[in-house]
């Protein structure tokens, strides 16, 4: 049973790295990897020399920030909530409602967006009663980011959740008996039983989210952006697939995608062992 699985991640994983070879070399379909032209460090130099480096790296730092400082409590505090309802009817169509958006198409999530973020659109419709003046948020450099981060939160931390409402099921229920012995309220208990409880699996998907912090996903952005929002909408990601799609500029976007995968790799780890030195909680 194991056997699939191994496979699968040396098939799809591991082997595909030595094509990574592609970011030092001149490389041409015609050629092949090992055949074409070695360039040494000229694309990584490219990349870091290029005015599209320090933008592209701000806003995919500056996404990921926004998304770990806003998203990430969001499922936490959800699954906190709905720890403390005692109507199950209530609690599980809460649970259906937050968890939907989940299993939306990213597509049709971009196209809610639009329509809601237009001119004519029901934000616009909402903000004008109160006296705002109407305007195209979606071409708006300043609001890309809030839109982008906000809808992706709304998007996952249902279903993010689940995961922090199963670690709340392993807290011994004993402890809360201790603490309404003691004179404990519901506010004591969240704070010095339901929160430590569920502390080691937050830090641990915590660690994972900061070493993914360069990747940000292309397809929403590029569903999203326009020419009027490149300049705080530009990740990496997209760089890479318009580098290596559109302009088959192949050698540059594999320099560009094996930074981003350094980078997170480095952050993966530092974060390892910040948090081992604070709460001694690692995930290795």
């Amino acid at each position: 049973m194991f056997i699939p699985v191994v496979a699968f991640y040396i098939i799809f994983h591991y082997i595909p790295l030595l094509g990574l070879v592609i970011a030092f070399k001149d490389f041409s379909p015609r050629l092949g990897i090992f055949y074409s032209k070695w360039a040494g460090v000229k694309y990584f130099q490219m990349f870091f020399r290029s005015v599209f480096f320090t933008r592209t790296l701000r806003n995919t730092l500056l996404i990921s920030f926004y998304d770990i400082i806003f998203g990430f409590p969001a499922p936490i505090i959800l699954a906190l909530l709905l720890n403390e309802i005692r109507i199950n009817i209530f609690k599980r169509a809460v649970q259906t409602i937050s968890y939907l958006p989940h299993f939306i198409s990213i597509v049709v999530v971009c196209g809610l967006i639009r329509d809601f973020f237009t001119l004519d659109g029901i934000v616009n419709y909402i903000t004008s009663n109160f006296g705002i003046m109407a305007k195209n948020f979606l071409i708006d450099p300043k609001a890309f980011r809030p839109i982008f981060v906000g809808s992706g939160i709304w998007q996952s931390f249902g279903w993010n959740s689940i995961i922090y409402l199963a670690a709340l099921t392993s807290i011994d229920p004993q402890l809360y008996e201790a603490a309404v012995i003691d004179g404990a309220g519901r506010w004591k208990q969240t704070l010095f039983i339901t929160i430590p409880g569920i502390l080691p699996t937050a830090v641990t998907l915590l660690i994972l989210r900061i070493g993914n912090v360069m990747s940000v996903g292309f397809e929403k952005i590029i569903l999203l952006y326009n020419p009027m929002t490149y300049e705080t909408a530009e990740v990496i990601s997209t760089f890479v697939y318009k580098k290596g799609l559109l302009e088959m500029n192949y050698s540059y976007s594999t320099a560009v995608g094996l930074f981003n995968a350094c980078v997170n790799c480095l952050m993966l780890v530092f974060a390892n062992r910040l948090s081992r030195k604070i709460n001694e909680t690692s995930i290795w």
